[in-house]
């Protein structure tokens, strides 16, 4: 098959190429959130199935791509596929083994004993939000990302008691603190996408999200009272306890990056915030208890049964932890891993500046062995055989559980993951990147935006990265400003899309729903609630950065030599 040119103006008109590249994005939107329909029972709602939603999406992503980009058909086919397959691993895989984890500790009894154990520390379910939707979301996504966070903390919150829709967006939001996301991958990918230094571009992120996680720690406990009808003052009677725990984070976060340690930074400074807040919350009470907080005791339990019901959590943290350091993953991967060249696809979609040049590749790294997914299972097994000590009954019933639970969560992931990979392959993705290179001055406003619209695109940081980077360091070259921020800007801002991207949705009901059916219904709810919130923390950011380029130069990192 011949080489397919990206035509970043496919009709002759701007305009018209731009709104026609965002029609299968605003059509999975306004399907998922807006359109209205009467359930059986004559109940008025908004937003349709979400499989249902994705299908049709994709329908459209492929008539565009067909028609109106000229794309051939092996190549469209062989995209959504190679999307798809990602769908499955390593993100799927991931969703399974950490709902497949809480389900052993449900099974077996013992998830019983890690709730008395948190309400032990506390009982506030605001501040059980803060340690579990902020501080642990944190830690686990500095330290496995890929959906991760939202699977298992939001399990954990909702095995707490929490509502399953409050559950899912607190985490989605708490996901948003860490700036440089899973083991600094995503910064690793826009260092090698652009040229520019990695030393630079971590230090400049620590720099741009300085205040962030403060901000984020705030709104994630502001979601949950005014969700649960509280008020203002409900929200700063426990500010000591947000400011400990994100303060900490945010302190060790600029810490680390201004060290260049880009690989440990969500990790470490996630440790060092649940340490200080599990620790702050033994010492420290709100004076005023909120909302349905428990007014009996938690049952007490022995200290040996509040170790083992923790240590699967723990081994949890210790494997993905070990999974992260690169010369055990080389190793493991030295044993086996799988690699497919993608026919009718690798290298064959030619890339033209200003977005880059050269060809995409396409190749499906099956390995399997230092996924994610595969420590979250390494722990449910270790833990299951050694310290839940499952019967195989109960093996199998965590088993059939899980697999049932995932049926209509894996087709709507493989939709999403195929019709954004058959975009960014097309050059649709780019063509919306390029609408934001025309507004001049203003350009370090929007630059965060493109990486939030990325990430809302494609579901990663990492992949808006590898879509976004390159462009944003010749724009700025272009309008003469200073690339490193402007770059750095790409993960930054494209962890705020995060809270509103439908991959990361679909995790967070997967985990937080026990029927399938409700949780898929869920989505485009859940979707809707989030839109404001990223929408306003976007905009707050953006804002933020404006001013930092202009009036406090002193906080942004240049090259070498300049």
């Amino acid at each position: 098959m011949g080489q397919y040119l990206q035509n970043y103006n496919p009709t002759g008109n701007v305009v018209l190429s731009t709104l026609l590249a965002a029609l299968p994005i605003l059509l999975f939107l306004y399907l998922l959130a807006v359109h209205p329909h009467k359930t059986k029972d004559g109940r008025k709602e908004y937003g349709i199935y979400a499989p249902y939603a994705a299908i049709i999406s994709a329908l459209s992503a492929f008539a565009l791509v067909l028609f109106v980009m000229k794309m051939p058909v092996p190549m469209a086919i062989s995209a959504f596929i190679y999307g798809a397959a990602k769908g499955l691993f390593p993100i799927g895989w991931i969703i399974f083994a950490a709902i497949f984890l809480y389900n052993t500790t449900v099974i077996s009894g013992k998830f019983a004993v890690l709730k008395d154990s948190l309400s032990g520390i506390t009982s506030d379910p605001r501040l059980q939000v803060l340690l579990i939707g902020y501080s642990f979301v944190c830690f686990m996504e500095g330290a496995a990302g890929f959906g991760t966070p939202v699977a298992v903390c939001g399990s954990i919150l909702v095995g707490m008691g929490f509502n399953p829709m409050t559950a899912a967006l607190v985490c989605l939001i708490g996901n948003v603190a860490p700036a440089l996301g899973a083991l600094g991958v995503p910064t690793f990918t826009l260092s090698d996408v652009s040229g520019l230094p990695i030393l630079e571009l971590t230090q400049q992120s620590g720099l741009q999200f300085i205040f962030m996680p403060i901000v984020v720690a705030f709104w994630v406990v502001g979601a949950y009272i005014f969700r649960e009808k509280g008020k203002w003052s409900d929200l700063w009677a426990v500010a000591p306890a947000i400011l400990v725990s994100s303060g900490t984070f945010a302190i060790v976060q600029l810490f680390t990056a201004m060290k260049g340690w880009y690989m440990i930074i969500g990790m470490l400074a996630g440790i060092v915030s649940i340490l200080c807040t599990m620790v702050f919350l033994k010492i420290w009470k709100p004076k005023k208890g909120f909302g349905q907080q428990k007014a009996v005791t938690p049952a007490a339990h022995p200290t040996k049964d509040i170790v083992m019901a923790w240590m699967p959590w723990v081994l949890l943290g210790i494997s993905v932890t070990l999974l992260s350091v690169q010369s055990i993953k080389d190793s493991l991967n030295s044993i086996f891993i799988w690699k497919y060249t993608v026919p009718n696809l690798d290298g064959l979609s030619l890339v033209q500046p200003p977005i880059g040049d050269g060809s995409l590749h396409a190749v499906f790294t099956w390995d399997i062995l230092t996924m994610g997914g595969t420590g979250i299972m390494a722990a449910a097994i270790i833990s299951g055989l050694l310290v839940l000590r499952l019967s195989g009954q109960q093996w199998a019933k965590a088993f059939s559980v899980t697999g049932k639970k995932m049926k209509s969560s894996l087709t709507l992931l493989c939709c999403v993951l195929g019709f954004s990979t058959l975009t960014r392959f097309a050059g649709t993705d780019a063509i919306l990147g390029l609408a934001f290179t025309k507004t001049g001055a203003a350009y370090p406003f929007f630059a965060p935006m493109l990486g939030w619209i990325g990430v809302f695109i494609s579901g990663s940081d990492t992949a808006a990265n590898s879509m976004f980077g390159n462009l944003q360091n010749i724009t700025a070259q272009q309008l003469n400003l200073n690339p490193v921020p402007i770059t750095s800007s790409t993960t930054t801002g494209g962890i705020i899309g995060k809270v509103i991207n439908a991959q990361s949705v679909v995790v967070a009901t997967a985990a937080c729903y026990e029927d399938q059916k409700e949780g898929m219904a869920a989505v485009g709810p859940i979707i809707r609630a989030g839109i404001p919130h990223s929408v306003a923390l976007i905009l707050i950011y953006s804002t933020w950065l404006w001013f930092q380029y202009y009036f406090l130069s002193g906080m942004l990192i240049t090259l070498p030599g300049k």
